[in-house]
């Protein structure tokens, strides 16, 4: 009979995809730096293939790491699962969270307040910023869980809605009828204004971006003042939005897709509460009161 993976070897492997360092995951998983070489030359060694390839500092997955990986997660995901099964203590500890702020105003704090509601001995330490930040953040191990956006590069990430996105302008405003069309939105690395700009581009409507901003209050703030029009998913639709319709000659914008990525360490108990919690109330999201009226 075939003896199964060794999951302290998984785990191991897992940290060092996750931030590209064997320094960093000997840190992450409280081992000496050898010790985590030892297990990554015994796991390449037991399923027959190199699984890292090392150049210099930097460390990544080759094509067997990568098949690898996503089964590993898996398997440590299990592990967790079975564990908080024939667990009999009360969640508690405190999770590092990162949420982009475009949905910081509106949802966090409805998500949080009733999470802490159903689980007060859990802290939820929050960070709001953009996801190509959070992303980093993450891999530096600077956070246990994030929400992010999508098509920023990143292969890794865990797919939990799609949104659709709206044109958006301040109610009798008239940064809509301006010519060029005045923009808000976010910096260059902005998935959503990458998409955006190349919409209005080949659409052949005259534009310029008038306010950027990496915040998603200030680009929001713009809007509501009548500054310029911008671009944002349902979830970040604010009262006092007016949605753009077709009419106005703007063009269909992609969707927006909203994942959830976690550190390799980051499954089971008080982890899965808050991600099942998030996931469960963005896709609630149809029920709750966005005050926010098309035209």
């Amino acid at each position: 009979m075939t003896a199964p993976l060794d999951l302290d070897q998984l785990q191991s492997f897992c940290a060092i995809a996750d931030c590209g360092s064997f320094t960093e995951a000997a840190r992450r998983v409280n081992k000496t730096q050898s010790a985590v070489s030892m297990q990554i030359k015994r796991l390449e060694e037991r399923l027959g293939q190199i699984l890292l390839l090392r150049d210099g500092r930097s460390v990544s997955l080759t094509h067997h790491g990568e098949v690898l990986y996503e089964r590993a997660r898996k398997m440590l995901r299990t592990n967790a699962e079975i564990l908080d099964h024939f667990s009999e203590g009360d969640l508690a500890g405190s999770i590092r969270f990162g949420v982009p702020d475009d949905y910081a105003v509106r949802l966090l704090p409805v998500i949080l307040s009733s999470f802490q509601r159903t689980h007060p001995k859990i802290a939820v330490d929050v960070s709001c910023m953009a996801s190509e930040l959070l992303l980093e953040g993450m891999r530096a191990g600077r956070y246990d869980l994030i929400v992010f956006t999508q098509g920023t590069g990143h292969n890794f990430g865990e797919l939990f809605r799609t949104e659709k996105m709206f044109w958006v302008s301040s109610h009798g405003g008239r940064a809509l009828a301006s010519e060029p069309l005045a923009i808000a939105c976010g910096p260059n690395c902005c998935i959503w204004r990458k998409d955006a700009l190349e919409a209005l581009e080949r659409t052949g409507k005259d534009y310029r971006v008038a306010y950027t901003s990496s915040n998603a209050t200030a680009i929001s703030s713009a809007v509501l003042s009548d500054l310029a029009v911008g671009f944002l998913p349902e979830s970040a639709l604010q009262p006092g939005m007016r949605v753009v319709s077709e009419e106005h000659g703007l063009p269909t914008l992609g969707d927006a897709q909203i994942a959830l990525m976690r550190s390799s360490h980051a499954y089971g108990g008080i982890y899965d509460a808050l991600a099942n919690h998030i996931v469960q109330s963005m896709g609630n999201l149809e029920q709750m009161d966005t005050a926010v009226a098309a035209e």
